[in-house]
């Protein structure tokens, strides 16, 4: 990220406003170069009966047992997609996979408030279930697949984690909000949870985040809104009360909530390395 960008970036301030999710996409939309030369894309493979039940698979020929890479995307937990037509996301995180020597999946899943708590996570543990079955003919390894979820995205892995057994290689949660409960009420959180506060508690993922023996990359951003802060705060401390240890927790300089994903692809990426490096680990 350039001085210049970053200035920009902390002038949208942390609040999700239009203006900043639209000025902080054209950014680095404008940046995207593109899939890699030699990228091979399948489009819309049903993981599930509904209509939102859909992967994007990215590899290359001679790709065998690689890696996996399954992103799963933001939008308040009411909208979003894999991809939609004249945007380069979230096709440039499959592009960066194929690039990494991994395969690349992106998702679609069921939106609130039609499809309420906790349906998210159902549909991402069945993602996996799909691509542990399936990967090897892309040429993915399917003991080695790591899920990514960004926003909305990111409670819906830790729901998959901790209530669906999903047990993949690793899980990165980017931005998430881990305990609803202790989360300023907002319309997306009724949507999907419902009005009921006093149901909320049941919804936390935190104490299983925190006991879960799958490994964990857990990201916020300088400028994401005060509730992700706080929500990746609080999974650090608990963790680290648990296990006497500090756990992979990375503070990206200078992005919101959006930029992190938004980057990946291009020149200088933040979040590139720290997944790379996790996925080596691992």
């Amino acid at each position: 990220m350039t001085p210049e960008i970053r200035a920009k970036i902390k002038d949208f301030g942390a609040e999700l406003t239009p203006g900043m999710m639209g000025g902080t996409q054209a950014i680095f939309g404008a940046l995207q170069p593109g899939l890699p030369a030699g990228a091979r894309v399948t489009r819309d493979e049903r993981y599930g009966p509904d209509e939102r039940h859909r992967l994007d698979l990215f590899t290359r020929d001679g790709i065998k047992g690689a890696p996996v890479l399954l992103f799963i995307h933001g939008g308040g937990f009411v909208m979003g997609d894999k991809t939609s037509e004249g945007s380069p996301f979230y096709d440039n995180i499959g592009g960066f996979a194929v690039e990494s020597g991994f395969v690349g999946v992106t998702m679609t899943y069921r939106l609130a408030p039609a499809h309420p708590w906790p349906a998210g996570g159902e549909d991402v543990a069945a993602a996996v279930a799909w691509l542990r079955e399936n990967v090897a003919r892309f040429g993915g390894d399917p003991a080695r697949i790591f899920v990514m979820g960004q926003s909305a995205g990111a409670v819906h892995v830790a729901e998959a984690v901790v209530r669906f057994s999903a047990a993949p290689a690793g899980a990165l949660l980017v931005s998430g909000i881990y305990d609803v409960a202790s989360a300023e009420p907002n319309q997306f959180q009724q949507a999907y949870y419902g009005a009921d506060p006093a149901a909320y508690p049941a919804t936390s993922t935190m104490a299983g985040l925190v006991a879960t023996d799958v490994p964990l990359l857990v990201a916020v951003s300088e400028f994401d809104p005060p509730d992700f802060q706080m929500q990746a705060a609080t999974l650090a401390a608990q963790y680290a009360a648990a296990h006497k240890a500090f756990p992979r927790l990375h503070w990206l300089g200078g992005h919101n909530h959006l930029s992190p994903v938004l980057e990946i692809g291009t020149a200088g990426s933040d979040l590139e390395r720290h997944i790379r490096d996790f996925i080596a680990a691992v």
